[in-house]
């Protein structure tokens, strides 16, 4: 006999920040955590810096004991990554409250930072850098 799986309502988003790309997943319930690619968010970002960023959204809304939150993230470095986490868990309470939004949108919060890293051009070293001109 087939065991039936019971699934939880969740909310989900994605959050993007230069390469990186995060798909977030807010269920409902009692415990606040947050958990990224199957990890504890403390261990995952260590510094105190990047867990003030994946927090915030939650803070701003209100909703920091509302919330269990797992994401999969991938691309970028850690801080590019944490700021998609953050970027992704705002999008996903505006799908779980429409009114949360112009509070996040004045925060800033649902803003994709759109500045990544230029591509290099022919003929020159890097983006911008060209090679030592000399006269003869």
């Amino acid at each position: 006999m087939a065991e039936k799986k019971t699934t939880k309502k969740y909310f989900e988003a994605v959050g993007r920040r230069k390469t990186s790309s995060a798909r977030v997943r807010l269920f409902e319930a009692t415990k606040n955590a947050i958990s990224v690619n199957d990890k504890e968010s403390a261990v995952y970002f260590p510094t105190r810096e990047l867990q003030t960023v994946i927090h915030k959204p939650l803070e701003d809304s209100k909703s920091e004991t509302r919330f269990e939150v797992t994401v999969k993230v991938s691309g970028g470095g850690s801080h590019s990554q944490a700021e998609a986490v953050a970027h992704g868990i705002s999008r996903a309470l505006v799908v779980y409250n429409g009114e949360l939004r112009d509070n996040l949108k004045k925060s800033g919060h649902l803003k994709r930072d759109p500045r990544s890293k230029e591509r290099r051009k022919f003929g020159l070293k890097k983006a911008r850098k060209a090679p030592q001109w000399s006269k003869r």
